[in-house]
C-alpha cells in the first residue's frame, strides 16, 4: 500500500517528536554537564568533580536545570529533521535519477540528512539558547558576570525579549548552522553505515533492538566528534550574551585560541561522549520503533 506523503510525512514527524524525548530523558544530565564545562572550563576539573560541585551547589535538580527547553528543543527539532528527511531523500533520489521506492545508498541518505538539519536549525537555535542559559545560570553569577539570574524558563524568555527583542532568540545561529550541516552529514552516515554492517545482507528493517541502540550511538558519537569545537563556541556566545554584546563566531573562536589555547575548545568532551552514545541510541530505538508501529497501522486499515 502506498502511503500518502502527506500522512508519511505526519508519521515521521512524530517518530521523531518519541526519539527527541527519549534523547533529553537519557541525556539531560551528561549535556548540563557539557555546557557548563564548555562555558567555565577553569571552574571544573572534569566530569566528576563538574558532577560533585554541581550536587553540592544546587541539589540534583542542578542536573536537570534546562529540562523544559532541552524537552521543546529536541521535540521541535527531531520531529523536523526526521519530517524533512523523507523529503530531503526524496530530493535527492530525483538528484541521482532513481524511483521514490528505491533504497539510498549510506552517503546519499547522509547528504539527505544533512540537507534536512538546515530547516531543523531555525527551531533548535531559539530553545537551545534558553536551554543553555539556564544550565549555566549558577555559574554566570559566581564569575560576577550578571548580578541576578534567571531561575525559570519564563524569566529567561522575557529576558532575551526586553534586552535583544524577538531576533535575540537567534544568538548563535551561524554557529548552529556550522555545527548542524555538517554534523548530521556523519551523524545519519555513521548510522546507515552502522546498521549496513549489522545487517549483513539483509534487511535493515529486521534488526533487533540492540543493533539500533549501536548503530543511533555510533551515529551520535560520530557527529560530536566531527564538531564538537563549533558547538564549544556556540554555547560560549549564547551564555555570554547574557552579560553584554558578545563576539560572532570567528571573533569568540580566535579569543578562546588565544587566551586559553586549543584545548579549551575541548572542554567538556567526556560528558558529550557518553550522551552521544546513550542519548543517540535511545533516540534512534525510540524513532525506529513508533515508526514502524504507525506504519503498520497505516497498513492494517
Amino acid at each position: 500500500m502506498r502511503i500518502n506523503s502527506a500522512v508519511q510525512a505526519a508519521i515521521d514527524l512524530t517518530a521523531g517528536a518519541a526519539g527527541g524525548t527519549a534523547c533529553v530523558v537519557t541525556g539531560q544530565p551528561f549535556d548540563t554537564a557539557k555546557v557548563k564545562m564548555q562555558t567555565f572550563p577553569n571552574l571544573y576539573k572534569g566530569l566528576v568533580d563538574c558532577f560533585v560541585k554541581t550536587y553540592k551547589q544546587v541539589g540534583f535538580r542542578g542536573f536537570y536545570k534546562g529540562t523544559t527547553p532541552a524537552l521543546v528543543a529536541n521535540i521541535a527539532e527531531n520531529s523536523v529533521l526526521f519530517m524533512c528527511y523523507g523529503f530531503c531523500q526524496q530530493i535527492v533520489r530525483r538528484i541521482v535519477g532513481v524511483d521514490r521506492k528505491t533504497k539510498l545508498s549510506d552517503l546519499q541518505n547522509a547528504a539527505a540528512g544533512s540537507f534536512a538539519s538546515a530547516f531543523a536549525t531555525l527551531v533548535l537555535c531559539p530553545t537551545e539558547l534558553v536551554k543553555c542559559r539556564l544550565q549555566a545560570m549558577h555559574e554566570m553569577q559566581l564569575s560576577g558576570k550578571i548580578i541576578q539570574g534567571h531561575n525559570t524558563v519564563w524569566s529567561v524568555v522575557k529576558g532575551v525579549i526586553q534586552k535583544d527583542g524577538p531576533l535575540g532568540f537567534y544568538r548563535g545561529l551561524s554557529s548552529t548552522l556550522l555545527r548542524e550541516v555538517p554534523g548530521y552529514f556523519f551523524f545519519f552516515g555513521g548510522y546507515e553505515l552502522s546498521r549496513t554492517f549489522f545487517a549483513s545482507g539483509r534487511s535493515k528493517d529486521e534488526l533487533g533492538p540492540i543493533p539500533l541502540l549501536l548503530s543511533g550511538g555510533f551515529g551520535g558519537s560520530c557527529l560530536w566528534i566531527a564538531v564538537y569545537p563549533v558547538d564549544c563556541v556556540k554555547s560560549r556566545i549564547q551564555v555570554l550574551s547574557m552579560a553584554g554584546k558578545q563576539a560572532g563566531f570567528m571573533g569568540t573562536f580566535v579569543t578562546v585560541v588565544r587566551t586559553e589555547g586549543v584545548l579549551a575548545l575541548y572542554s567538556g568532551l567526556t560528558p558529550t561522549m557518553i550522551r552521544a552514545f546513550v542519548a543517540n541510541g535511545a533516540l534512534f530505538l525510540a524513532y525506529e520503533y513508533s515508526r514502524k508501529l504507525m506504519m503498520k497501522q497505516i497498513d492494517s486499515y
